[in-house]
């Protein structure tokens, strides 16, 4: 249950992140260490909404693990 919680949660927080995105048609320039792109502002919003989300999950995991081993 906790689990589904969480996924609903996650897909509305998504849902309002390219909502916002897809209001803001402007571009912006992103500077990497090796490259320089220009992208809309939806495409930033989506792209690093995607990957909190999967830094997050990550690290959750990771978590979720070590807590597993040291009970056994």
């Amino acid at each position: 249950m906790k689990l589904f919680i969480s996924i609903v949660f996650l897909f509305i927080l998504l849902a309002v992140a390219f909502v916002f995105g897809s209001q803001n048609e402007q571009l912006i320039e992103l500077n990497y260490i090796i490259a320089k792109s220009e992208i809309s502002v939806s495409q930033a919003v989506s792209l690093f909404t995607f990957i909190g989300f999967l830094i997050g999950f990550v690290i959750s995991t990771l978590f979720s693990m070590a807590r597993r081993l040291k009970r056994k």
